[in-house]
């Protein structure tokens, strides 16, 4: 990795939610490799480049506990959204008031996380007259996370649970009970997009359909640390 990031992020609850499980929210062990790309995004992003997560060291112990929220159960009609952004009208909101739109779900989540993200930046285009392109936006990320700046509060898999992060040279060491190696079972890696006739995202400024396909990896825990293969590899499958 020649040019990479050393990130330390904590809070005091995360929730990284299975997607197989439907209705209760049961989150994964450890952060996935897509909600810490998304604390990074969070911090700097541009589109002309992408953050690839390389290692994710657990850095407490793993602890569940559960809760129980209110959630809506309804969700806005895609026609709705649509109406509002052609015509600029259009009926967007919920009525939360409405006891019938509620319903009471448990989840487990995990409590007091701290996790060390290493990453480092691929550059997708490139037309400026550096030979280092990869350098320029590093050096972007490190001020803003030297100086605690986001464009958006990081968060620990769901908004509610917002993250502390810190710019480090080094990890501290992982808790002396992970053993030496630990099946944590098949983890969402992260969504690709796939170009898809009957697709219902669209990607507006290229007037393509994209279909979202969730690709997994099998994780293993290496004495509190999980190597992150790259996405178009075979050990992640779809």
């Amino acid at each position: 990795m020649a040019y990479g990031v050393k990130l330390l992020v904590w809070g005091d609850y995360a929730s990284f939610n299975r997607p197989e499980m439907k209705v209760e929210r049961v989150s994964y062990d450890v952060m996935t490799p897509s909600a810490a790309r998304g604390v990074l995004e969070a911090i700097y992003w541009k589109p002309e480049m992408r953050w690839v997560v390389d290692e994710i060291h657990v850095l407490n112990p793993i602890r569940f506990t559960s809760i129980r929220r209110n959630e809506v159960k309804s969700k806005i009609p895609m026609k709705a959204v649509s109406t509002a952004m052609n015509a600029g009208i259009g009926d967007l909101g919920l009525d939360i008031s409405d006891s019938s739109n509620r319903a009471q779900r448990a989840a487990m989540i995990l409590r007091d996380v701290k996790y060390g993200i290493a990453a480092h930046v691929d550059v997708l285009s490139h037309n400026g007259p550096e030979t280092k392109p990869e350098a320029k936006h590093l050096d972007q990320f490190n001020r803003r996370a030297a100086k605690g700046q986001y464009h958006h509060h990081p968060y620990l898999g769901t908004r509610e649970f917002p993250a502390h992060f810190q710019l480090v040279d080094f990890f501290p060491a992982c808790p002396d009970e992970f053993k030496d190696e630990e099946k944590l079972g098949y983890m969402l890696h992260d969504i690709c997009y796939i170009p898809d006739p009957k697709g219902n995202i669209i990607e507006a400024h290229k007037g393509r359909r994209l279909r979202a396909e969730p690709r997994f990896f099998n994780a293993v825990m290496r004495k509190g640390i999980i190597s992150i293969p790259k996405i178009d590899t075979p050990e992640v499958v779809s």
